[in-house]
């Protein structure tokens, strides 16, 4: 059995699903240290857990993280990023010499002048890495040129709870009235997500065709004001997780227009309850769970006028969106909890064959 700490960052639903996965394996001992983040509901998601999430006045005591960390004698440590110092500074602890450490990174290659020092800046925790974690290709660009080896950079940083999704796509067929013509886009209501973005393009879009759909949008962030009284939209605020499922079933294509996202866990759980996908190019997911015009389209980020073209190739093809929502779901699959778990644990595996980096 491998004695495994996870010191991560934010708890959320989708990483708290991932953890119970691989701590219900029968060849990992498991330990997780996290941040509640802004997550009202932490306690409950890590309630089954062996998750000790830190206080605010503990976040950077970096003894009484290693002292958690140490007690478990881990032969694997995997620290989430290199923007936690407490974390960073387990990895020069002698106290834990003999551990491998993994870090896990979903940011992407930008070619940005801090990335570009980067491999300067961080050489010292470069060496003592085991492996390195990634969140799509982009990310792994990212990490083949902070010096990590190809052999060392594995993919699988996130996964999600497929399981309340699965049988999503076959309940939203069988409705009364159909596949139902209404967008989704979930997420903060923030720049970044290009919500601004998305009301202009869903205004082209309405004026562009006879009976449009409608656009449903959950969440909060500062730009709510640009949902108030526009046409056709309704803001549905933030969700539960557990509410998630019904409104994926409630909802014929998903969209989001980010303009800048890691990753995108929420593009993931779209594509496994069987939804037509809509995202930009800036979005990590984009590159693993979409495959242009054959189970949605990727836009290029920035650009209403495309968005709004997409938002109206879905709308032209109701008959044909019950076949392209279904190829979603079996690439989603791959990024599913139990797919995660058996990824991170042939990970460790891997690591603890390898002689302690120095």
């Amino acid at each position: 059995m491998i004695k495994a700490v996870i010191c991560w960052a934010g708890v959320s639903g989708y990483m708290a699903a991932c953890w119970r996965a691989l701590a219900a394996r029968q060849d990992i001992d498991l330990h997780i240290i996290a941040l509640p983040s802004a997550v009202p509901f932490a306690d409950d998601l890590t309630a089954d857990l062996p998750c000790r999430l830190l206080a605010e006045h503990q976040q950077n005591d970096f003894n009484l993280i290693r002292a958690q960390v140490a007690k478990h004698d881990p032969r694997v440590i995997v620290i989430n990023g290199w923007h936690r110092p407490p974390y960073v500074q387990l990895t020069r602890d002698p106290s834990l010499a003999r551990a491998r450490f993994i870090m896990a990174m979903d940011t992407p290659w930008q070619g940005t002048w801090r990335q570009r020092v980067a491999p300067l800046i961080l050489r010292r925790l470069i060496r003592r890495l085991s492996a390195v974690v990634v969140a799509g290709d982009r990310a792994a660009n990212y990490a083949q040129r902070l010096g990590i080896p190809t052999s060392q950079i594995h993919r699988g940083m996130y996964g999600f709870d497929d399981q309340p999704l699965t049988h999503l796509h076959a309940k939203r067929e069988a409705l009364p009235g159909g596949w139902p013509r209404r967008f989704l886009y979930v997420g903060r209501y923030v720049h970044t997500k290009g919500i601004d973005l998305l009301i202009d393009a869903y205004r082209q879009y309405r004026a562009a065709v006879s009976n449009p759909w409608s656009l449903t949008c959950c969440g909060a962030g500062d730009l709510a004001h640009l949902l108030r009284d526009e046409s056709g939209v309704t803001d549905r605020r933030f969700i539960q997780p557990a509410d998630l499922p019904g409104i994926l079933t409630e909802h014929g294509a998903f969209v989001i227009a980010s303009r800048f996202e890691p990753w995108g866990v929420v593009i993931a759980e779209a594509a496994a309850a069987g939804l037509p996908i809509l995202c930009t190019d800036a979005c990590g997911a984009a590159l693993d769970i979409v495959q242009h015009d054959h189970n949605g389209r990727i836009i290029k980020s920035n650009d209403a006028a495309a968005l709004a073209a997409a938002l109206q190739w879905i709308h032209d093809r109701h008959a044909d969106l019950p076949q392209i929502g279904a190829r979603s779901r079996p690439i989603a699959a791959a990024f599913s909890a139990d797919a995660w778990s058996q990824q991170w644990a042939q990970m460790f595996q891997n690591v603890i064959q390898d002689p302690p980096a120095p």
